[in-house]
């Protein structure tokens, strides 16, 4: 497994990568890390996490993290503003702003995330060794 990047260097080349997606992708619905042959296009998908293994694995950690305490993007007007909140981890209990920022393009919020949440977790969180079977409870059906 690979672990979240700790040196300031990777950390860089990975938003780069994240920023060139956006800008990339900016007015095409949806948001993936892969850059496109011409802006604005989904045609012609090259580079992110197609070519950058290392990018491609983190992303996948950050995204396997549990429920409580991970970062979303909320829309407060439909398609005009994004805000990025946390959210609880129990049913019922709504997601909380985590500051007064306010985007006017989804896919800019969702690059502040990676952001953040490359900052939020260490280097070795949810590495094998840190992990415990329990997941795999008795009586479940489990084929």
């Amino acid at each position: 497994m690979i672990p979240i990047p700790a040196d300031d260097e990777t950390r860089q080349r990975m938003r780069r990568e994240i920023e060139g997606s956006v800008e990339d992708f900016r007015g095409v619905p949806g948001f993936s890390v892969v850059r496109t042959e011409r802006s604005g296009s989904a045609i012609g998908a090259h580079g992110g996490i197609q070519a950058d293994l290392q990018l491609d694995r983190v992303l996948t950690r950050l995204r396997m993290q549990p429920t409580g305490g991970k970062l979303v993007i909320v829309c407060t007007a439909p398609e005009r503003e994004w805000r990025i909140a946390r959210l609880s981890g129990v049913r019922g209990v709504p997601p909380a702003f985590v500051d007064d920022r306010v985007f006017t393009d989804e896919h800019a919020a969702q690059a502040e995330i990676f952001s953040m949440r490359l900052d939020q977790y260490p280097a070795e969180d949810g590495m094998p060794e840190h992990c415990t079977p329990a997941w795999k409870a008795r009586g479940e059906n489990w084929a």
